[in-house]
Order: C-alpha cells, then structure tokens, then sequence
C-alpha cells in the first residue's frame, strides 16, 4: 500500500459593463423581434397581431423601443448590483459565472493523489480542480465552528455561490444557521461527526465517523451528500472505501486557501487556474484577525481582479 497522503493545507469596469449591454440588447433584437417580426399579421376575427409576442414579454412591439426597453433593464441590474457591492465594501461587481456545462467534466483523482486500486475499486477521487476551460472558480468552507448571519447576507446579497463542508462536533449547537443556508441553496456536505485525522484509525472507526455524518446530515437537512472532504486533506485506501460504502461518490480537496489577510497556494505559480477549489472556513476573531465578511472581501477582490467568476460546484460534478 502507498504511503498515507499527507495533503497538509497550505493554509466590469464601466465601460465593459456598457458593452455587455448593448450586447445583450442587440442579440435580443436580433432573436426575440426578429420572431415577433415573422409572425403573419392574420386580420380581423380574433387573429394574433404580429406584435403579440413583444406583447407578451412585456416589451414594447416596436423593436426600437424594445431595445431601448432591455437595455435600460440592465443598466438597472448593473446599477443595482453595483450598489450591493459598495455596500460590502467591494470596489468592482463579482463576475457572473457562465451557464453550468450542459456535459459535465470528467472528475478523476488528481495525478499523485490516488491510493492503491483506485480505479479498480471504483473509489471517489480525491481532486483540487475541476477540468474546465470555464474562468471560474469554487469556494468551499470547512467545519462549522463560526455562525456569522453577516456572512449569510453578504452571500445572499452579492449572489455568491459555495459550498460548505460541516462536521456535527461544530455544527450541533445550531443546525438552523445551517439550514438558513440550505434553504439559500447552499449544498451541505460531510466533513465527518468529530473532524478526527482519518488514516490514524481502523476502517470501521472511518466508516462510523463518514456513516454517521450522513445520517446527521439526512437528520438535520434533508439529505445524504454524496461529497465528501476528508479533513486535514489526509486519507487513505481505507478513507475512500468507506467513503464510497457511505454514498459518497467526490472527495475534493482544495488548491488554494484564503483567509483573512492572505492567500496560500498548492501550485509553484502561486496563482489561480480554471476550476481551482479554494478552502476557507467558519472562523471569526477568535481564529483570525477579522470576520468572514473580511475574508469574502479579501477572495472577491482577488478573484475579480483577475478575471475569474465564482461558480457552484456541484454544477460540475
């Protein structure tokens, strides 16, 4: 058997804005009154009028003025949202993530990062990106242990998606705060009942603490995840087995972790990549120098200022 893996954490402008307006506005015109146009004007005697399917979306039926129409909704929309970014503390708006991939990636075990008969035994790989040419990125949180409602507005708010990894030791003292979450379409997944280092114990002793997660999770919210992040990032052949017996189908890990006031990363570049996975956690002052809200502002800006938009990665998988 390889050696137990020791995955330590490593801890629109304006005038773009302007442009994907018109954009948009033109493509409308050119879809949406273009159809209006092709519909034949049939007469009296209760016949639809041409116009009729601007009518319908609300639109006016000339195409001119529907195009003005759309694009003054969107200047709102940006208007709106850069509004709800100043009031975060954010200079630029969140990039908007792309449609979820109509075919999903192919999701292995990152290269290294597999454990004796990996495949053979259909194990859930244990990845840090996701394979896409998508500039997006996911951000995951880990634990449970801070229950800041500021963060579940700023999330709200700024329409952020993530992912959150809990383990029942942190989270019983209030599995509403996570059910608020959930029922912001946040997914919730396992991170063990107790967040012990897993390669340290039997198979069994992995199974229960994997098992008995996912009845807490099926309990308290509904369902059994089939996501799973061992903690630490550590794990072995026997993690995965009893992972895999427990229902759980991915074991992502991460490639970068943010925190207050700085960033950590996994690759030589030190930099970010399509489909990376970024950690953080449900810490406050007591852990860090700031509160969560502080730690989205510092992995916003970062992300935004290079290009990339924040995605669900359960769309991925």
């Amino acid at each position: 058997m390889r050696p137990v893996r020791q995955n330590y954490k490593t801890g629109a402008n304006g005038a773009g804005a302007r442009w994907g307006v018109g954009a948009l506005a033109l493509a409308l015109l050119a879809s949406g009154c273009a159809g209006a146009a092709s519909v034949p004007a049939r007469g009296a005697g209760g016949a639809e009028p041409a116009h009729a399917p601007a009518l319908r979306a609300g639109l006016p039926a000339d195409p001119a003025r529907a195009l003005a129409a759309y694009a003054a909704r969107l200047r709102q929309a940006q208007a709106r949202r850069a509004a709800v970014a100043r009031r975060w503390g954010l200079a630029r708006v969140p990039l908007t993530p792309p449609a979820p991939p109509a075919r999903k990636p192919r999701i292995e075990a990152r290269k290294g990062f597999e454990v004796d008969d990996q495949r053979e035994l259909g194990l859930p790989p244990v990845f840090t990106t996701v394979p896409t040419k998508d500039k997006v990125v996911f951000l995951t949180v880990d634990d449970g242990s801070e229950k800041d409602p500021a963060f579940l507005r700023m999330m709200s708010d700024l329409k952020i998606p993530y992912t959150a990894f809990l383990s029942d030791f942190l989270v019983k003292d209030d599995y509403g705060y996570f059910r608020r979450m959930r029922d912001r379409g946040i997914t919730l997944n396992n991170h063990t009942l107790h967040h012990p280092y897993l390669p340290a114990l039997s198979y069994e002793r992995q199974k229960h603490e994997i098992c008995g997660m996912q009845d807490v999770m099926e309990r308290e919210f509904g369902t059994r995840p089939t996501v799973f992040r061992p903690p630490y990032g550590n794990y072995d052949q026997d993690t995965l087995r009893a992972a895999k017996s427990c229902g759980i189908r991915y074991a992502p890990i991460w490639n970068e972790e943010v925190f207050v006031d700085h960033w950590e990363y996994r690759e030589e570049d030190q930099d970010l990549h399509p489909g990376d996975i970024v950690l953080t956690h449900f810490q406050g002052r007591k852990e860090w120098n700031g509160t969560m809200p502080d730690m989205v502002r510092r992995f916003l800006r970062t992300v935004t200022a290079k290009g990339y938009a924040v995605a669900r990665l359960e769309d991925y998988l």
